[in-house]
């Protein structure tokens, strides 16, 4: 399952973010790189510290979107890592790769099941750059508006294409689900939607209350808390 969800960051916030990327010291993206994304990963990446700044920052980029609906439900969040900003620059990109299936540290360490990417800045501000995940059904490519984010399967193979021109900044993290089966996160997603919908307009019928309630039923059945 693969979702785009706008204005996950609003145009304040962004502001704050870009301000402070401006100003901020970036390091080689491959500290971070596991053996394989050793060899394609080319990027930059924000030095991560304790400092007050970089809390606030974060608390930005991580309470925006965990407490959107949107991400909420798709994801159906357990346990989130802490956010990496990345910077690419012309003649940066990120070869073809598969996420980590464990990241973390002890005692930390957590179940990669959903993959996030949120843009910083504008696609107009950038050539190439473009987030390429290959799915079943072909190549889907995401050249974002700043504030959106898409989530995908950390399963995907996926690469970033090389930017030609300007600077590309984005947010990654990843989840793991309560519902570790993908399957059952879709069904759980698309029912979560039609639930939404019925209770909107209509919110006492019986048909609704019936989706509300087999949609209960089956977070309860699946879900691994």
């Amino acid at each position: 399952m693969l979702i785009e969800i706008p204005d996950v960051i609003n145009p304040r916030q962004l502001k704050s973010i870009q301000a402070v990327l401006q100003q901020a010291q970036f390091v080689d993206g491959k500290i971070s790189a596991g053996d394989v994304a050793q060899n394609v990963k080319k990027n930059e990446e924000l030095i991560q510290d304790n400092s007050q700044q970089m809390q606030s920052l974060n608390n930005i980029l991580m309470g925006s979107l965990i407490n959107n609906p949107t991400y909420k439900a798709a994801v159906m969040m357990k346990k989130i890592g802490a956010p990496f900003l990345a910077r690419y620059r012309k003649g940066m990109g990120y070869g073809g790769h598969i996420d980590n299936p464990i990241m973390g540290q002890m005692p930390n360490m957590y179940r990669t099941d959903v993959s996030t990417t949120l843009f910083l800045n504008d696609p107009d501000e950038y050539e190439g750059g473009d987030l390429v995940i290959v799915t079943k059904y072909g190549e889907h490519r995401a050249r974002l508006k700043a504030g959106s984010a898409i989530v995908y399967p950390s399963t995907s193979w996926h690469y970033v294409d090389e930017v030609t021109s300007g600077e590309r900044l984005v947010c990654v993290t990843w989840a793991q689900s309560m519902i570790q089966d993908a399957n059952k996160r879709e069904v759980l997603y698309e029912l979560w939607q039609a639930r939404e919908k019925m209770l909107k307009e209509r919110p006492l019928d019986e048909e609704t209350q019936g989706v509300d309630v087999t949609y209960i039923k089956l977070v309860q059945m699946w879900a691994d808390t």
